[in-house]
């Protein structure tokens, strides 16, 4: 829940940015997945797209590279002052790194009915196995997040034709 409409701008600005990286995504070929990582001053430290088809590795999702690269940069594991921004929400893999990760919040548009992992499927973040409660907003620019994925996914069909 927002509890502010400053808040939510502040969360749009962001999605905002994960739904370009997902477009850098969708026009290389992946499909159209962002993720941003901020800190809790605001600054950007870390940008994912997904890149599993460029890079021939699974774990190529948005979330991790963005994960991988925000803890680089501050140097730890622990990113409990961190919110992480991704178009979709995340499958279980994704949702385990970002408990593990201990993120603060995450903040994703669309909710995945096929392998969504906060919500949707399973609920990873409040699941028994999950030692970190980790706070969600979900919807943040749902209908431009779930029309990237609908008009990538329907591209990619006619295609293959």
């Amino acid at each position: 829940m927002l509890s502010s409409y400053s808040e939510y701008l502040i969360h749009r600005k962001w999605m905002e940015q994960a739904l370009r990286l997902s477009q850098l995504a969708a026009d290389a070929g992946e499909v159209p997945v962002g993720a941003v990582i901020i800190d809790s001053s605001e600054n950007m430290i870390a940008e994912g797209e997904n890149r599993k088809q460029r890079d021939n590795d699974p774990t190529a999702h948005a979330e991790i590279l963005a994960i991988r690269k925000a803890t680089d940069r501050l140097q730890s594991w622990r990113l409990h002052e961190c919110t992480i921004y991704v178009t979709l929400e995340p499958c279980p893999m994704c949702a385990g790194a970002i408990v593990q990760a201990r993120m603060g919040l995450l903040v994703y548009g669309v909710d995945d009915p096929k392998t969504g992992a906060i919500r949707t499927v399973v609920n990873i973040p409040d699941s028994a196995a999950s030692n970190h409660r980790l706070r969600v907003i979900g919807g943040i620019l749902e209908s431009d997040c779930r029309s990237s994925l609908q008009a990538w996914f329907a591209n990619r069909r006619h295609s293959t034709r």
